[in-house]
């Protein structure tokens, strides 16, 4: 599979490198070391409100339209996304046409203008984004579950922010934050597909590598699980009249780059991650209990989690709690079979290769190593320690993570508090 080289500006900002052959388009990716954890309170939100700015105008391109009309002309695919720990913009297009996704990226990011009226306008936008997901179950069991599994800490908060931390953001406040952490220490650039590395490096260089470091920004507060208050099941509660009641089971898990987080991955594939898993068999094929029922794995800088989520019978929602975690503890006490193992191992590497067929996965799966752990395995690297894992790994990794005092239980549906599910408790 893909190889890369990194390479550093003169400023200090990190470049990867992952050229394609077989492929006629080329990604650009400007990935930022900064999220919603980085945030003050009163800036909640603020790293999703600057990412949403970039494309209102720069002082070259005043407005929207002049954005989108240059990308457009060439058809091109663009887009950007904030999360805990980063924020990232991205341009996909011709190879010949590197030079405009340069250029583009370099002056939205550092050339905007932010009219108070554009603030203006956009928050109202990011307001109703917060009530979309305020009115979306699924979402919101989701946020939900980081709240409390998370609570004390600037994890916990909502990527989005909040209606008033919305409302209380200041202009000056924006372009402060943003400076402070829009800098060459915080920055990785990729570039995947076809392209020509001497060129390329010239022309980043030329736009970016003059970009002055500056002063390193603050650190993240690190989240410290020993400290974090854990003393039996946490709960958190949503009312809404709903007929499906969503559910969400979290466990505080591995970071970024932890050598125990291919294991943990395999196990949460055997256990809800496809239509195949235990979970998916249990809970859905042989009871009817559940829509959809799923596990995954969420790293971030420090920690992570392992959750379960389902949209189950409203009816029998205890029954499934039940046999969710009963799969639970036979994972974590018993080894999964030889079968399980090889078949998830088969899964991942699966998906890992159609998913790098696309440069702009390229990008993201080399910029995210490199921001967050300062070093990159390429997926052959990445699919030999998956393939190492033993059932004595997997089962390791479950007896870690599984533990009763450190679960977090998300409801959405019609329950004004946590009465009816304290049973759950203490059954792991």
């Amino acid at each position: 599979m893909n190889n890369f080289k990194k390479a550093t500006l003169s400023n200090g900002t990190r470049v990867m490198l992952i050229p394609s052959k077989g492929t006629a388009a080329v990604t650009l990716l400007a990935l930022y070391e900064v999220g919603s954890r980085y945030e003050s309170l009163k800036l909640g939100g603020g790293s999703h409100y600057i990412e949403h700015m970039m494309f209102k105008g720069t002082e070259r391109r005043p407005h929207t339209i002049a954005i989108s009309k240059d990308l457009d002309a060439v058809g091109a695919e663009y887009n950007a996304f904030t999360g805990k720990d980063y924020t990232g913009y991205y341009i996909r297009l011709q190879a010949d046409k590197f030079g405009l996704a340069a250029d583009m990226v370099e002056d939205m990011v550092y050339h905007s203008v932010y009219r108070q009226s554009d603030l203006d306008s956009e928050r109202l936008v990011i307001l109703e984004e917060i009530r979309m997901y305020e009115d979306n179950p699924m979402s919101l069991v989701e946020e939900l579950l980081e709240e409390q599994l998370y609570r004390g800490s600037t994890l916990s908060r909502r990527i989005a922010g909040s209606v008033k931390t919305m409302m209380g953001i200041k202009r000056d406040d924006l372009i402060r934050y943003r400076d402070s952490y829009y800098v060459p220490s915080r920055t990785v650039l990729a570039v995947s597909g076809l392209f020509e590395e001497a060129e390329v490096l010239k022309l980043l260089e030329e736009k970016f590598g003059s970009r002055p470091a500056g002063p390193e920004p603050q650190k993240y507060r690190r989240f410290d699980a020993a400290k974090a208050g854990y003393k039996g099941v946490r709960f958190n509660v949503a009312k809404k009249e709903t007929e499906q009641v969503q559910v969400a089971l979290g466990f505080p898990a591995y970071p970024y780059g932890d050598p125990r987080m291919p294991a943990l991955n395999l196990m949460s594939i055997i256990l809800g991650g496809t239509m195949s898993s235990r979970l998916f068999l249990t809970v859905r094929e042989k009871h009817g209990l559940a829509y959809f029922v799923r596990s995954s794995v969420n790293p971030y800088q420090d920690i992570g989690n392992l959750t379960i989520q389902a949209g189950l019978a409203k009816d029998r929602v205890h029954q499934a709690i039940r046999l969710i975690l009963k799969e639970v503890d036979r994972i974590r006490s018993q080894d999964v079979t030889a079968e399980e193992l090889i078949r998830a191992q088969e899964n991942l590497k699966g998906r890992l290769t159609l998913s790098l067929e696309d440069s702009s996965q390229l990008a993201d799966w080399y910029a995210k190593q490199e921001l967050m752990v300062k070093r990159a395995e390429t997926p052959a690297e990445k699919l030999a320690k998956i393939f190492a894992v033993t059932r004595e790994d997997v089962r390791r990794a479950a007896a870690e993570v599984f533990r009763n005092p450190r679960m977090t239980l998300a409801i959405v549906g019609p329950y004004a508090d946590n009465k009816e599910f304290i049973r759950h408790a203490k059954v792991l």
